[in-house]
Protein backbone atom coordinates (compact mmCIF):
# COMPACT_ATOMS: atom_id res chain seq x y z
CA UNK A 1 0.00 0.00 0.00
CA UNK A 2 1.03 3.64 -0.21
CA UNK A 3 2.66 4.82 2.98
CA UNK A 4 3.61 8.38 3.91
CA UNK A 5 7.29 8.69 4.78
CA UNK A 6 8.62 10.70 7.68
CA UNK A 7 9.49 13.39 5.13
CA UNK A 8 6.07 14.91 4.47
CA UNK A 9 7.11 16.10 1.01
CA UNK A 10 7.51 12.60 -0.40
CA UNK A 11 5.91 9.18 -0.42
CA UNK A 12 7.30 5.71 -0.84
CA UNK A 13 5.73 2.34 -1.56
CA UNK A 14 6.08 -0.39 1.02
CA UNK A 15 6.44 -3.81 -0.59
CA UNK A 16 5.95 -7.24 1.01
CA UNK A 17 9.05 -9.41 1.18
CA UNK A 18 7.86 -12.62 -0.51
CA UNK A 19 6.58 -12.97 -4.10
CA UNK A 20 3.46 -14.86 -3.00
CA UNK A 21 2.70 -12.33 -0.29
CA UNK A 22 3.24 -9.44 -2.67
CA UNK A 23 0.91 -10.90 -5.32
CA UNK A 24 -1.82 -11.65 -2.78
CA UNK A 25 -1.61 -8.13 -1.43
CA UNK A 26 -1.68 -6.59 -4.89
CA UNK A 27 -4.70 -8.68 -5.89
CA UNK A 28 -6.78 -6.97 -3.19
CA UNK A 29 -5.90 -3.46 -4.32
CA UNK A 30 -7.94 -0.97 -6.31
CA UNK A 31 -7.07 -0.29 -9.93
CA UNK A 32 -5.65 3.07 -8.97
CA UNK A 33 -3.36 1.60 -6.30
CA UNK A 34 -2.16 -1.02 -8.76
CA UNK A 35 -1.23 1.73 -11.19
CA UNK A 36 0.77 3.45 -8.44
CA UNK A 37 2.71 0.24 -7.86
CA UNK A 38 3.16 -0.30 -11.57
CA UNK A 39 4.49 3.24 -11.99
CA UNK A 40 6.97 2.43 -9.22
CA UNK A 41 8.22 -0.62 -11.10
CA UNK A 42 6.05 -3.51 -9.87
CA UNK A 43 5.27 -5.37 -13.08
CA UNK A 44 2.94 -7.81 -11.29
CA UNK A 45 0.55 -4.89 -10.78
CA UNK A 46 0.31 -4.43 -14.54
CA UNK A 47 -0.35 -8.16 -14.99
CA UNK A 48 -3.24 -7.96 -12.55
CA UNK A 49 -4.75 -4.98 -14.38
CA UNK A 50 -4.53 -6.89 -17.66
CA UNK A 51 -6.27 -9.88 -16.08
CA UNK A 52 -9.01 -7.65 -14.65
CA UNK A 53 -9.79 -5.85 -17.88
CA UNK A 54 -8.91 -8.13 -20.79
CA UNK A 55 -12.38 -9.73 -20.96
CA UNK A 56 -14.43 -6.52 -20.54
CA UNK A 57 -12.22 -4.73 -23.07
CA UNK A 58 -12.48 -7.62 -25.53
CA UNK A 59 -16.26 -7.41 -25.27
CA UNK A 60 -16.25 -3.63 -25.73
CA UNK A 61 -13.92 -3.57 -28.73
CA UNK A 62 -15.60 -6.54 -30.40
CA UNK A 63 -19.06 -5.00 -29.98
CA UNK A 64 -17.70 -1.79 -31.48
CA UNK A 65 -15.93 -3.29 -34.50
CA UNK A 66 -17.57 -6.70 -34.94
CA UNK A 67 -14.30 -8.34 -35.97
CA UNK A 68 -12.44 -10.62 -33.53
CA UNK A 69 -9.09 -10.40 -35.30
CA UNK A 70 -9.14 -6.60 -35.19
CA UNK A 71 -10.38 -6.82 -31.61
CA UNK A 72 -7.40 -8.94 -30.54
CA UNK A 73 -4.97 -6.56 -32.25
CA UNK A 74 -6.50 -3.48 -30.60
CA UNK A 75 -6.66 -5.18 -27.21
CA UNK A 76 -2.93 -5.84 -27.40
CA UNK A 77 -2.27 -2.28 -28.58
CA UNK A 78 -4.38 -0.85 -25.74
CA UNK A 79 -2.39 -2.63 -23.05
CA UNK A 80 0.86 -1.80 -24.83
CA UNK A 81 -0.05 1.89 -24.63
CA UNK A 82 -0.95 1.52 -20.95
CA UNK A 83 2.49 -0.01 -20.39
CA UNK A 84 4.35 2.63 -22.35
CA UNK A 85 2.36 5.60 -21.05
CA UNK A 86 1.96 4.48 -17.42
CA UNK A 87 3.65 7.60 -16.09
CA UNK A 88 1.13 9.85 -17.81
CA UNK A 89 -1.69 8.43 -15.68
CA UNK A 90 -2.75 10.57 -12.70
CA UNK A 91 -4.94 9.37 -9.84
CA UNK A 92 -7.36 12.25 -10.33
CA UNK A 93 -8.98 10.01 -12.98
CA UNK A 94 -10.42 6.53 -12.52
CA UNK A 95 -8.14 3.96 -14.11
CA UNK A 96 -11.08 2.39 -15.96
CA UNK A 97 -11.97 5.74 -17.54
CA UNK A 98 -8.37 6.25 -18.66
CA UNK A 99 -8.20 2.69 -20.02
CA UNK A 100 -11.50 2.85 -21.91
CA UNK A 101 -10.50 6.22 -23.37
CA UNK A 102 -7.36 4.62 -24.85
CA UNK A 103 -9.33 1.64 -26.19
CA UNK A 104 -12.11 3.86 -27.51
CA UNK A 105 -9.70 6.12 -29.37
CA UNK A 106 -8.07 3.10 -31.01
CA UNK A 107 -11.42 1.56 -31.91
CA UNK A 108 -12.74 4.81 -33.40
CA UNK A 109 -9.55 5.23 -35.42
CA UNK A 110 -9.81 1.69 -36.77
CA UNK A 111 -13.48 2.16 -37.55
CA UNK A 112 -12.76 5.31 -39.55
CA UNK A 113 -10.04 3.54 -41.52
CA UNK A 114 -12.53 0.81 -42.31
CA UNK A 115 -15.14 3.41 -43.17
CA UNK A 116 -12.84 4.97 -45.73
CA UNK A 117 -12.21 1.54 -47.23
CA UNK A 118 -15.92 0.86 -47.47
CA UNK A 119 -17.08 4.37 -48.25
CA UNK A 120 -19.72 3.65 -50.84
CA UNK A 121 -21.39 0.75 -49.07
CA UNK A 122 -21.48 2.58 -45.74
CA UNK A 123 -22.91 5.72 -47.33
CA UNK A 124 -25.69 3.60 -48.75
CA UNK A 125 -26.29 1.96 -45.38
CA UNK A 126 -26.41 5.30 -43.57
CA UNK A 127 -29.02 6.61 -46.01
CA UNK A 128 -31.18 3.61 -45.26
CA UNK A 129 -30.76 4.21 -41.52
CA UNK A 130 -31.88 7.83 -41.72
CA UNK A 131 -35.53 6.80 -41.44
CA UNK A 132 -34.95 5.83 -37.80
CA UNK A 133 -33.36 9.06 -36.65
CA UNK A 134 -36.54 10.98 -35.90
CA UNK A 135 -38.26 8.24 -33.93
CA UNK A 136 -39.13 8.98 -30.30
CA UNK A 137 -36.63 7.14 -28.08
CA UNK A 138 -38.19 3.93 -26.77
CA UNK A 139 -36.88 2.74 -23.42
CA UNK A 140 -38.30 -0.77 -23.66
CA UNK A 141 -35.24 -2.58 -24.99
CA UNK A 142 -31.87 -3.38 -23.52
CA UNK A 143 -29.47 -5.38 -25.70
CA UNK A 144 -27.47 -6.78 -22.83
CA UNK A 145 -30.47 -8.67 -21.41
CA UNK A 146 -30.07 -11.46 -23.93
CA UNK A 147 -26.34 -12.02 -24.19
CA UNK A 148 -26.54 -15.43 -22.50
CA UNK A 149 -27.94 -16.91 -25.70
CA UNK A 150 -25.38 -17.47 -28.45
CA UNK A 151 -27.94 -17.15 -31.25
CA UNK A 152 -29.48 -14.01 -29.78
CA UNK A 153 -26.04 -12.57 -29.15
CA UNK A 154 -25.19 -12.98 -32.84
CA UNK A 155 -28.32 -11.05 -33.82
CA UNK A 156 -27.38 -8.26 -31.41
CA UNK A 157 -23.87 -8.04 -32.82
CA UNK A 158 -25.12 -7.91 -36.39
CA UNK A 159 -27.57 -5.16 -35.44
CA UNK A 160 -24.85 -3.17 -33.65
CA UNK A 161 -22.76 -3.26 -36.82
CA UNK A 162 -25.63 -1.65 -38.73
CA UNK A 163 -26.08 1.43 -36.56
CA UNK A 164 -23.80 4.49 -36.90
CA UNK A 165 -20.62 4.64 -34.86
CA UNK A 166 -21.69 7.50 -32.61
CA UNK A 167 -24.72 5.53 -31.39
CA UNK A 168 -23.03 2.12 -31.24
CA UNK A 169 -20.20 3.26 -28.99
CA UNK A 170 -22.36 4.78 -26.26
CA UNK A 171 -24.88 1.92 -26.32
CA UNK A 172 -22.07 -0.61 -25.88
CA UNK A 173 -20.53 1.40 -23.04
CA UNK A 174 -23.89 1.74 -21.27
CA UNK A 175 -25.82 -1.46 -22.00
CA UNK A 176 -22.99 -3.95 -22.43
CA UNK A 177 -20.22 -2.51 -20.24
CA UNK A 178 -22.69 -1.08 -17.69
CA UNK A 179 -20.72 2.15 -17.27
CA UNK A 180 -22.27 5.19 -15.66
CA UNK A 181 -23.38 8.11 -17.83
CA UNK A 182 -20.75 10.30 -16.19
CA UNK A 183 -17.95 7.89 -17.09
CA UNK A 184 -19.20 7.54 -20.66
CA UNK A 185 -19.16 11.32 -21.00
CA UNK A 186 -15.52 11.38 -19.83
CA UNK A 187 -14.48 8.54 -22.15
CA UNK A 188 -16.12 10.01 -25.24
CA UNK A 189 -15.58 13.69 -24.44
CA UNK A 190 -19.28 14.36 -25.03
CA UNK A 191 -21.67 16.48 -22.93
CA UNK A 192 -23.96 14.47 -20.66
CA UNK A 193 -27.07 15.46 -22.61
CA UNK A 194 -25.52 14.24 -25.86
CA UNK A 195 -24.54 10.94 -24.26
CA UNK A 196 -28.09 10.28 -23.04
CA UNK A 197 -29.61 11.35 -26.34
CA UNK A 198 -27.32 9.09 -28.37
CA UNK A 199 -27.98 6.14 -26.08
CA UNK A 200 -31.72 6.58 -26.50
CA UNK A 201 -31.45 6.96 -30.28
CA UNK A 202 -29.12 3.98 -30.49
CA UNK A 203 -31.56 1.86 -28.51
CA UNK A 204 -34.35 2.96 -30.81
CA UNK A 205 -32.39 1.87 -33.85
CA UNK A 206 -31.55 -1.47 -32.27
CA UNK A 207 -35.18 -2.02 -31.35
CA UNK A 208 -36.20 -1.40 -34.94
CA UNK A 209 -33.56 -3.82 -36.24
CA UNK A 210 -34.37 -6.50 -33.67
CA UNK A 211 -38.15 -6.12 -33.46
CA UNK A 212 -38.70 -9.54 -35.04
CA UNK A 213 -36.23 -11.23 -32.69
CA UNK A 214 -37.22 -9.99 -29.25
CA UNK A 215 -40.40 -8.99 -27.50
CA UNK A 216 -40.10 -5.75 -25.49
CA UNK A 217 -38.76 -5.80 -21.94
CA UNK A 218 -38.75 -2.97 -19.41
CA UNK A 219 -35.59 -0.89 -19.45
CA UNK A 220 -33.36 -0.84 -16.37
CA UNK A 221 -33.24 2.48 -14.54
Amino acid sequence: MLKQSSNKSSTHIERPTTPDGRYAMLAEMSDEDLMSYFQAGTVEAFDLLVNRYKDPLTNYIYRFLGDMKECEDLLQETFLRVYRNRHSYRRIAKFSTWLYTIAGNLARSEYRKRKRRRLYSLQSMNREEEEFELEIPDETFSPDRHTESTIQDRYIQEALKLIPEEFREVVVLRDVQQLAYEEIAEITGLPMGTVKSRINRGRTKLQALLKDVYSPHPMPS
